[in-house]
């Protein structure tokens, strides 16, 4: 299955596929495309980045342009593929407030577990998606926004509700959540929890302190992440040398920055590339 509604003056793309036709599988391809997958049926293993992840039934998982998918032909997954063009999440986050808890630049991306009142939900939402790709007119596109917005807003919720402490003000969630979006933005440039801090106007300490109340993931365990995921793709998909790598990613000298990457992996650049080296390339 793949429909799909083609904007050809701004060239937005927006997609409702299971993966099972070649022309779903060239969308894993195409660049620049956000993809919301969602295991109905069993449990799936996908590729996320060089790696397996098992999508159990019920969950769903959300990735970015930068996450490199591979998707199994078999049945049990459906999944939205859209494009900045179609539904730009920087631009309209405050519309859904996703950024940065949907969509950043995690290692892993972020997955969320449906209950059954979950599942009545979405799948309302996903029929009146599939319905809507029948009617062909002028407001066919923004109709889809609609309820890919909806989709989102839903989504978003279901983060906030599986955090550690529900009780955490929206305000200081919001702080997480451009923390994310900062972090994004300046991993290659900056590498200390300090510089993000006094971007939002907040101590290391209070930033750390709230981070905890969230969960297990403490802000500079986010930055390495992000740096270690660049890392890794460049390693994988590139050939650019280790050094070209440590340069992209801010590091003055190349043995900071392969010391830091065996520290985090446990083996260095070099062969981490060689033990991934059966790993496709784009």
């Amino acid at each position: 299955m793949k429909l799909e509604y083609v904007g050809f003056k701004d060239e937005s793309l927006f997609t409702l596929t299971n993966f099972n036709c070649d022309p779903s599988q060239h969308l894993l391809k195409k660049k620049g495309c956000y993809k919301i997958v969602w295991s109905t049926d069993k449990d799936v293993t996908i590729g996320v980045d060089g790696y397996t992840i098992v999508l159990k039934k019920d969950q769903m998982i959300f990735c970015t342009p930068l996450n490199v998918l591979d998707i199994p032909r078999e049945d049990g997954l459906i999944a939205i593929v859209f494009n900045r063009e179609f539904y730009c999440i920087r631009d309209h986050d405050q519309e859904v407030s996703c950024n940065g808890f949907l969509f950043f630049g995690s290692s892993t991306p972020p997955i969320i577990t449906l209950n059954k009142k979950d599942v009545t939900c979405f799948e309302a939402m996903f029929y009146i998606l599939e319905e809507e790709f029948e009617e062909k007119d002028h407001i066919q596109g923004e109709m889809l926004r609609v309820l890919l917005k909806r989709i989102l807003i839903k989504s978003s919720r279901l983060i906030r509700k599986g955090l550690n402490d529900t009780t955490i003000p929206a305000p200081q969630l919001d702080i997480v959540r451009r923390y994310n979006v900062l972090v994004e933005k300046h991993f290659r440039d900056k590498h200390q929890v300090s510089e993000y801090a006094e971007m939002l106007h907040k101590t290391p300490k209070n930033l750390s302190t709230l981070f905890k109340r969230m969960g297990d993931t403490l802000p500079l365990t986010i930055i390495n992440d992000r740096i270690l995921l660049e890392a890794k793709r460049l390693l994988l998909y590139s050939d650019k040398t280790a050094q070209e790598i440590a340069f992209e990613l801010g590091y003055k000298e190349s043995g900071h920055f392969s010391r830091f990457f065996k520290k985090e992996v446990g083996i260095s650049p070099i062969n981490f590339r060689k033990s991934k080296s059966n790993v496709f390339k784009n």
